[in-house]
């Protein structure tokens, strides 16, 4: 048995593989110390202990084990409950619904959708909530789009805007991606999210996104399933979820985990120095079902970003997901192309090798043996996925309907000079 929650507490459900319905796995708390820093306690129940098929809710900090586990790290949040909490969007949403401009961690994790990314959920009530069935149909892309446009303007809700309708904007309560803004649909395939294009996008985002996933699978990436529609004349990518199954009465759930905490990492500046491939790579070996694969599958993920100057691939745009006992990258997803002003040097978000953040050839190479990889294999990924991007990206775009206007405005991102600026 577990207490019942006070004041600051919450049980923590998890759906687990080849069931539909969640169970209860444990409770969280959050306290302040006398000085005002917060304090995170988890503990596992009994009862989910006892489980033949209970699982840990992530392979870094809470490990399947009796007794409390602590942590003072990100606001009192551990890594596996702050990737189940709403992203940026996610929260301006929430914080609209429940009338409040801010509101404590654990509020953040309590109003979100159940239908959050992974297998996790929150509540009051020992006893989990049913899953939520009804999602928002293709067919309500419209409404969403009028909804969140106003939404980013700060402006007052359309009047054909229900209370309902503003609850289904919460449908993508998670922070495995950015700020832009996103619904949850469904269709008779599964679950996608869609995300919706900006008015101060300097190009059509929807459809290069899409463009951008459709090269990575070209050059043999893992990448997340998507594909454009249009809504009353403006484009909204729709991209698959990975973490749901559909299944004859529901949905099942994958674990999910990003790599900030695999990490144990924060999203801010003064944690900037534990954002690395590297490192991540290593953890990978540490916890994957299968490390060769995985390693391998994150370099050219690395290069692959270098190469069309993604430089937003921060720890919360990569994770792991376990669909059964076992951990494995995730697909791709979030990879979008910037073109910043220098030709010489560009970095990623991570650094990637012994030049730190350097999105250049001989760099990636440096620390190829951490992603086991021989010298050759590492050469042979970098030169083959060069020439692919080189010679492939514009028809790709164009063949996902990206203007000519907005294939001069990136055609700096791909392959630029500084890539391979030690050659010369």
């Amino acid at each position: 048995m577990i207490s019942k929650p006070q004041p600051h507490e919450a049980y923590v459900y998890i759906t687990l593989t080849d069931h539909l319905e969640p169970v209860t796995a444990g409770r969280f708390a959050m306290t302040e110390d006398r000085h005002g820093i917060a304090l995170g306690r988890f503990v596992y129940g009994k009862s989910y202990l006892e489980r033949r098929d209970a699982v840990a809710l992530d392979p870094v900090e809470l490990k399947l084990a009796t007794g409390t586990f602590e942590t003072t790290a990100l606001g009192g949040v551990f890594g596996a409950l702050r990737d189940s909490s709403p992203d940026y969007w996610g929260r301006r949403v929430i914080e609209r619904h429940a009338g409040k401009p801010k509101l404590s961690e654990l509020d953040y994790l309590l109003y979100a959708p159940d239908d959050r990314a992974g297998a996790l959920g929150f509540g009051l009530h020992q006893t989990p909530p049913a899953p939520k069935r009804d999602f928002n149909r293709t067919l309500d892309l419209a409404k969403l789009q009028q909804v969140a446009e106003a939404m980013m303007r700060e402006e007052d809700l359309p009047a054909t805007a229900s209370h309902r309708q503003i609850k289904d904007l919460l449908l993508i309560g998670t922070s495995m991606g950015g700020a832009r803004p996103k619904a949850v649909v469904e269709d008779e395939g599964g679950l996608w999210i869609a995300k919706f294009n900006r008015a101060d996008d300097p190009w059509n985002n929807a459809r290069i996104e899409h463009a951008m996933l459709v090269l990575a699978r070209a050059c043999g990436l893992v990448a997340a399933e998507s594909k454009v529609v249009d809504v009353g004349g403006k484009d909204v990518l729709l991209v698959k979820r990975f973490d749901r199954e559909k299944v004859e009465g529901g949905y099942r759930r994958a674990r999910m985990v990003s790599a900030l905490t695999l990490l144990r990492a924060e999203d801010t500046h003064r944690s900037r120095e534990k954002w690395s491939y590297v490192a991540l790579a290593e953890d990978l070996r540490r916890v994957s079902a299968d490390p060769e694969r995985d390693a391998a599958e994150l370099f050219q993920r690395m290069v692959f970003n270098a190469l069309i100057s993604n430089t937003d691939d921060h720890p919360r745009n990569h994770a792991i997901i376990a669909r059964a006992k076992d951990w494995q990258l995730s697909p791709a997803y979030d990879l979008t192309p910037s073109v910043p002003i220098s030709l010489e040097r560009r970095d990623l978000a991570m650094s990637c090798g012994d030049e730190g953040r350097f999105a250049n050839a001989h760099n990636l190479l440096s620390q190829s043996a951490r992603f086991l990889l021989n010298q050759d294999e590492a050469t042979a990924i970098i030169d083959t996925m060069e020439n692919m991007i080189k010679t492939a990206w514009y028809k790709t775009a164009r063949a996902e309907g990206v203007s000519e206007r907005d294939c001069a405005a990136i055609a700096g991102a791909f392959v630029y000079e500084g890539f391979r600026i030690e050659d010369r």
